[in-house]
């Protein structure tokens, strides 16, 4: 008879993206937390930084009336924290925490550290100190809410993601042994910093010591607390199986799951509201390009875009600027395409002149000078997307088939040009494009796919390598996902293969390319994280067995 399975009966898990709207961590923990709520209801605990002391923070609802008697004891005990809500669907628990306090001793945590468990923090640099110092507040919190309100008999779950809260975790290994520790590591910080050094990281994987290349790299304090973390909880993880060979290789420690990242489909309207948000994003980003570029835009134009953090090769922003360039020359292609790039960059401001245009909507026949970017950059004269532009002669001339924009800012519905949400304005897209050099899982490619919008992404994406499992061969436009082979020396073949991917369907009929707008919705419903929670008890079971094990 095949062993019960082990379920907790409280779940503790930190990240510095808790109710701090950062980078793609978030939407895992804010789409997944709804579908942990309606099992575990105010059973899950989520700790983040209380980074917003002096602010308002929108995604934080304190709650004074939530656990007062331990509030009272943990103030009183040195702790600093707040308690509340997470302004989320779920509306989960969460305490924030000020860390500040614990620099002062920073040395002494290290030292223990150290001796401990071997983590090595003596060419720390950059973030490191912030971010121990809030995993290391975040254990001490986790430990004071277990002794003061937790039985002994119930099974406790701590996770951690990413290497700036390991420290908390390898902190409640030593304190709590009794709570079992998972540490999720959405991408290792060598592995990036390997691939992101234009250094080959797939043919050579094998050959490469991950300790020897952090030395190489100057990353040595965050891989060591991420190698020892991985090697001392009961449960280590990673998003995809492509990074979980990353992390046998580079961390010496073979994922004991893989927790791919879900979604959740409730803010993508449905019928007429569908229908509405996408005629409203089109003509929007129609709008601004004729206030830029002095060019009338018609709905037969293809909007392409490139979305997420700003890796120009890792994120394959290079390989989307060659293949528009190339796009010029392309005798094929259709439609005229307005491409998009929507990376967050060094933004200085919103362009004055920009503003005053769309301002007063009107068609304008003339450009503004240099109309390539929506907001100013700090860093125009070494900005990689601009340079790129300027120097293959892309000047969004009114003849050009293909124009291409850079947006720079975040696209939270307060940027000053769009002052629309990026969900919002991704609905208007007609194909979004991810060729990804090292993408550990690609929440881009699924929430295009959500929004029935096809994209292209690469095999070394943890999504694209899972579209492709999904279809039992490679993945195809047709399907709602275009998956192309790449490796670490066929840049040139991948820019080909987006460019022709993207003529093909511009050549396709309405009735045509509506059904593979419905392919895709079809492949993110197979995401949903009602579909993929089932990996996080997986964890769960893993985690206490493991605790189990080790108390005997």
């Amino acid at each position: 008879m095949a062993d019960k399975k082990l379920s907790p009966d409280f779940i503790f898990e930190s990240s510095w993206e808790v109710c701090n709207k950062v980078g793609g961590i978030y939407t895992v923990l804010s789409t997944r937390a709804k579908t942990l709520q309606e099992t575990n209801k105010d059973k899950v605990v989520f700790i983040g930084p209380d980074i917003w002391l002096n602010k308002e923070n929108p995604l934080f609802i304190e709650d004074q009336k939530l656990w007062p008697s331990w509030v009272k004891k943990a103030t009183q005990e040195g702790l600093r924290i707040r308690v509340g809500r997470w302004n989320i669907p779920g509306q989960p628990c969460v305490i924030l925490v000020d860390f500040t306090q614990y620099f002062a001793i920073k040395n002494d945590i290290y030292g223990a550290a150290w001796n401990d468990f071997q983590v090595d923090s003596l060419h720390a640099y950059g973030d490191y100190d912030e971010a121990s110092m809030f995993a290391y507040a975040a254990g001490k919190v986790v430990e004071n809410f277990y002794r003061h309100n937790l039985s002994k008999k119930k099974n406790v779950v701590y996770q951690v993601h990413e290497w700036m809260t390991c420290l908390g975790a390898l902190y409640i290994r030593k304190y709590v042994p009794q709570i079992a520790t998972i540490f999720t590591t959405h991408a290792t910080s060598i592995g990036r910093s390997i691939a992101g050094n234009d250094k080959p990281l797939y043919e050579y994987l094998w050959a490469y010591n991950g300790i020897q290349m952090s030395q190489e790299l100057n990353i040595e304090a965050k891989h060591s607390i991420e190698r020892q973390t991985a090697h001392n909880v009961d449960c280590f993880t990673t998003v995809s199986d492509v990074t979980g060979h990353e992390c046998k290789e580079l961390l010496d420690k073979k994922c004991d799951v893989i927790l791919k990242n879900g979604f959740e489909q409730d803010f993508v309207p449905k019928g007429a509201k569908f229908t509405a948000a996408r005629k409203a994003a089109r003509k929007r980003i129609f709008q601004v390009a004729n206030a830029l570029t002095g060019t009338a835009y018609t709905d037969d134009t293809l909007i392409v875009t490139i979305s997420g953090r700003y890796e120009y090769k890792n994120k394959g922003i290079d390989v989307f600027l060659e293949a528009m360039y190339r796009g010029l020359y392309e005798q094929n292609l259709k439609r005229p395409i307005l491409a998009l790039v929507q990376v967050p960059g060094w933004m200085d401001s919103v362009r004055m002149d920009l503003l005053n245009r769309v301002k007063f909507p009107d068609v304008y026949d003339t450009p503004l000078n240099d109309p390539l970017y929506t907001h100013t950059l700090h860093n125009y004269e070494s900005d990689a997307v601009l340079n790129f532009l300027h120097s293959h002669g892309i000047h969004n001339n009114k003849e050009s088939r293909v124009k291409v924009i850079f947006v720079p800012c975040y696209l939270d519905g307060k940027d000053g040009i769009f002052n629309m949400s990026y969900y919002d304005l991704l609905i208007g897209n007609d194909i979004a494009v991810y060729p990804s050099y090292y993408e550990p899982w690609g929440y881009t490619p699924l929430e295009a796919v959500a929004f029935h919008v096809p994209c292209i992404t690469t095999s070394l994406s943890g999504f694209g390598a899972w579209a492709n499992n999904e279809f039992g061969g490679r993945s195809t436009i047709k399907d709602g996902v275009e998956v192309i082979d790449r490796n670490d020396y066929n840049f040139n073949e991948v820019v080909d293969e987006v460019l022709y991917t993207i003529t093909q369907y511009s050549a396709l009929d309405e009735k045509k390319q509506d059904a593979i707008r419905k392919n895709a919705a079809k492949l993110a419903e197979k995401a949903l994280w009602k579909h993929f929670i089932s990996y996080y008890y997986e964890a769960y079971n893993v985690a206490l067995a493991n605790r189990n094990k080790r108390l005997g």
